[in-house]
């Protein structure tokens, strides 16, 4: 069974940072592709960064310039920095996983960090 364990949420006030780390765990082949997704207070789901097995990167416009996402395949590991934090980026945080298992392919998803952007 793989699964994915979020941590670095928290509460922080506007302009600050925080970073976010997600690790796999389990009975994993290959990770083809981690990301980062978020859900604000009656918004659906969006993503918010995704990081493939080789480096690309895409962000949604709107963290652009203030968020960066990295991984270490060697830790099964993906990362999200998160700079210069505007309220608006107060969400559950979800880290998402596509990769090859026993089972064959499977994306999973984490459990969900919360963060919190004063104003």
């Amino acid at each position: 069974q793989v699964e994915l364990v979020e941590s670095g949420g928290g509460l922080v006030q506007a302009g600050g940072s925080l970073r976010l780390s997600c690790a796999a765990s389990g009975r994993i082949f290959s990770i083809n592709a981690m990301g980062w997704y978020r859900q604000g207070p009656g918004k659906e789901r969006e993503l918010v960064a995704v990081i493939s097995s080789g480096d690309s990167t895409n962000y949604a416009d709107s963290v652009k310039g203030r968020f960066t996402i990295s991984r270490d395949n060697a830790k099964n590991t993906v990362y999200l920095q998160m700079n210069s934090l505007k309220p608006e980026d107060t969400a559950v945080y979800y880290c998402s996983m596509y990769g090859t298992t026993p089972r064959g392919n499977l994306e999973v998803w984490g459990q969900g960090t919360l963060v919190t952007v004063s104003s």
